[in-house]
């Protein structure tokens, strides 16, 4: 079973390329980051006329989250972050499919920093954890996917010098994704590619994608349930060159059934 994500960077600029690649490449879970459109606006027939089911988590012109699941309906789904009622940021959803828990994030990106911004980015990643631990707890089979917006390591990004002052890559952020792998959870592309040199998002500026100056923001967290199951792990990264593309490429993990 393929579990991909992709941070489309708004689904409606993103609609010829997004379902581009779900023809291409057929993913049964594709979990979305920063759909950028309200509830009532979101295209699920696009997605219906391919194949796929869809449950989403919009926001105006911000954020926004969904899951398109291939051929059948998803079980059990819940939108929002637990822990704080005055959130209203569209940043969470998750779902049950084919008895696999499958968690969406679009984590804050924190920026800039220090500041309000950051402080929300930290406290959000807590209260993360501690949903995760609940998931952990209860042993059921778990992938949990999205755009953290944390570099976890210097290994991951093209300049740690250019990248020294974002919140991406503060220790606070890098400590805080730590503690969650800590508690039992596999960094499936990390694991697969330990000396790095892997990235997901290139900026539009400065022709970062024609010098490949990215860095790994996109990650997909497994339970232990799911670790035993791992098979493969990517990037599609030739997305990320295609006309009007989003400026993340799409990540994906292969379990065994």
């Amino acid at each position: 079973m393929r579990i991909a994500s992709f941070n489309i960077n708004g689904i409606k600029a993103r609609l010829p390329r997004l379902k581009e690649w779900l023809v291409e490449t057929r993913p049964a879970v594709a979990c979305l980051q920063e759909i950028k459109t309200q509830d009532a606006g979101f295209p699920e027939s696009e997605f219906s006329d391919i194949g796929y089911h869809a449950i989403w988590h919009g926001q105006k012109s911000f954020n926004g989250v969904a899951i398109l699941t291939d051929g059948e309906a998803v079980a059990d789904s819940t939108k929002g972050l637990p822990g704080d009622p005055e959130d209203e940021q569209a940043r969470f959803i998750e779902c049950t499919y084919r008895g696999v828990r499958v968690v969406n994030l679009y984590l804050p990106n924190g920026n800039p920093q220090p500041g309000p911004k950051f402080d929300y980015k930290l406290a959000w990643m807590e209260r993360l954890r501690t949903r995760l631990l609940e998931l952990r707890d209860s042993e059921v089979p778990a992938v949990v996917v999205g755009d953290f917006n944390v570099i976890p390591e210097d290994k991951d990004v093209w300049s740690v010098k250019a990248m020294a002052q974002d919140a991406l890559m503060q220790p606070e952020s890098r400590n805080a994704f730590a503690r969650i792998l800590n508690d039992g959870w596999t960094d499936a592309l990390g694991t697969l590619n330990p000396r790095g040199g892997v990235w997901t998002y290139w900026d539009y500026q400065a022709g970062a994608w024609q010098r490949d100056h990215g860095f790994r923001i996109d990650h997909m967290l497994l339970s232990p349930e799911c670790a035993d199951r791992l098979v493969a792990a990517g990037v599609d990264k030739e997305y990320r060159g295609r006309e009007r593309a989003s400026d993340h490429a799409p990540v994906w993990v292969e379990l065994q059934d």
